[in-house]
């Protein structure tokens, strides 16, 4: 098999596969009008989220088999083509449950304690105790937006916290058990303090957290996202954490991030990013939930696994 790469990926993926003598050609930097001429050559694609492959481009792949991708969104994949053309999609949202978990759990805890605020305090000098009085997570209900592998990951950190987990999936059923209790829609808006969102980017789930959507929750709650950031409108969340519906929020994604996820124009921040990023009730950290050395390893070795069991 030929195998295009277009991004950097851990070698275990290049590794393994020339093990079972595939070709490999690495494409980090071709542009996406020079990959059109040459796309018709490869059987197998690797890829984050550098291209999106779309119907316009994989019609030009007459020979492709597979497209692999490291990690758990496919929204840059026009799945419906390739399910069409036979062209089997492999992800490995296995490999960064654990990390995209723990962060989720560590902005969650440093927004309730200020550690961020509190530690650039103390290194300017200042101590301040009464001001940085922090919240306690025990006996908080947090509500599980989408309870998929990352979902479920997030619930079983929580445990050992003394709090109330509780999810909510419109695709899934039937999965209570020690950790989590499976709710109705309008039981996650009844009874959530901490509302975490683990969806993936569809036309479905694009801006669904808008003011409308937080204004039907019955408490005043706090936010993480650390899935899509479009899937959350930042005036919306900055309008309601004026409004005091919104007490706090976790945000690891945003919006305004490029198609790629690897940069933010710094030079033309809008409005309410330079609200968020001024406020001490909000937490903002450059997409790396799920970014550890040991996920990216476990990522390319879960999509490899999945690509030799069903290729070679």
């Amino acid at each position: 098999m030929k195998i295009a790469v277009l991004d950097k990926v851990h070698p275990i993926i290049m590794e393994t596969l020339e093990n079972y003598n595939a070709e490999i050609e690495l494409h980090y930097n071709t542009p996406l009008e020079d990959f059109k001429t040459i796309i018709h050559n490869y059987d197998g694609i690797i890829l984050r989220s550098r291209l999106k492959l779309d119907k316009a481009l994989l019609t030009l792949a007459k020979d492709l088999k597979f497209i692999g991708r490291p990690g758990a969104g496919l929204e840059n994949i026009d799945v419906d083509f390739c399910d069409q053309n036979n062209i089997q999609v492999f992800r490995s949202p296995e490999g960064n449950m654990d990390a995209v978990g723990e962060h989720a759990l560590g902005m969650l805890l440093s927004l309730f304690n200020n550690l961020n605020r509190s530690v650039l305090e103390v290194k300017q000098g200042k101590w301040l105790r009464e001001e940085n009085r922090g919240v306690e997570l025990k006996t908080k209900t947090v509500g599980i937006l989408g309870y998929g592998f990352m979902g479920e990951t997030f619930s079983k950190k929580l445990k050992g916290f003394g709090v109330n987990v509780i999810a909510y999936d419109k695709y899934k059923t039937d999965f209570s058990n020690e950790n989590v209790k499976e709710v109705t829609l309008a039981e996650l808006f009844e009874q959530t303090d901490i509302l975490s969102i683990h969806t993936p980017l569809t036309p479905e789930t694009i801006k669904m957290v808008d003011s409308d959507f937080i204004e039907r929750f019955e408490k005043n709650i706090y936010i993480i996202n650390t899935a899509r950031g479009k899937s959350l409108v930042t005036a919306d969340l900055v309008h309601q954490i004026e409004e005091g519906k919104v007490l706090g929020a976790c945000l690891d994604v945003l919006e305004y991030e490029s198609s790629s996820f690897e940069f933010l124009d710094s030079n033309n921040i809008p409005e309410p990013l330079s609200y968020l990023l001024a406020s001490n009730k909000a937490i903002i950290t450059p997409h790396i939930a799920g970014w550890t050395h040991e996920a990216k390893y476990k990522m390319g070795k879960v999509l490899v696994d999945k690509i030799v069991l069903n290729m070679f």
